[in-house]
């Protein structure tokens, strides 16, 4: 009797032991995003991105986050701020073309604080006379309050000229 006394109570404090490890789970609370929001965020700094590219004045883009890679094609990725100013100024060095972007996606991390954003953009020339035009990927991270750009990439949908 003493015997199935002892194991009903050790039967018992396991019992208690597992039940109070499941209680003590922190159940977290559900953080509601705005994806439409965040949507109008992405395109405000992509009109920003493009206004200050249109307009020559490289050094105030604060698009991309310190630690961003850009793929570009038939290139090394871009790895630091300095190469990504040399493309983006030979770039503008070589043409009067005007790029535009327009995000069509966004996909939202649960708490709003990543997002990856699928986009096209377009090149127009002088006349308005489109260009280019093509497709990107970027993933943006939310830090002192504003999406930053941590990777994207690009694709023209133009066919190659040989």
């Amino acid at each position: 009797m003493k015997n199935m006394f002892v194991k009903g109570i050790a039967f018992g404090y396991l019992f208690l032991l597992m039940a109070s490890c499941n209680i003590n789970k922190e159940k977290s609370t559900p953080v509601l995003i705005d994806k439409e929001q965040i949507k109008k965020e992405i395109q405000a700094r992509e009109n920003e991105f493009a206004e200050i590219y249109n307009t020559g004045e490289l050094k105030k883009i604060g698009y991309y986050a310190d630690d961003a890679i850009t793929f570009y094609q038939n290139m090394a990725p871009l790895t630091s701020i300095a190469e990504r100013w040399e493309f983006l100024g030979s770039d503008l060095n070589s043409n009067s073309n005007k790029i535009s972007f327009k995000t069509n996606e966004i996909f939202a991390s649960k708490d709003g604080i990543q997002v990856l954003e699928i986009g096209a953009y377009s090149v127009v020339d002088s006349t308005n006379t489109i260009i280019s035009t093509g497709n990107y990927m970027s993933l943006f991270e939310k830090r002192n309050g504003q999406y930053v750009c941590l990777r994207d990439m690009s694709a023209s949908d133009m066919p190659f000229d040989e």
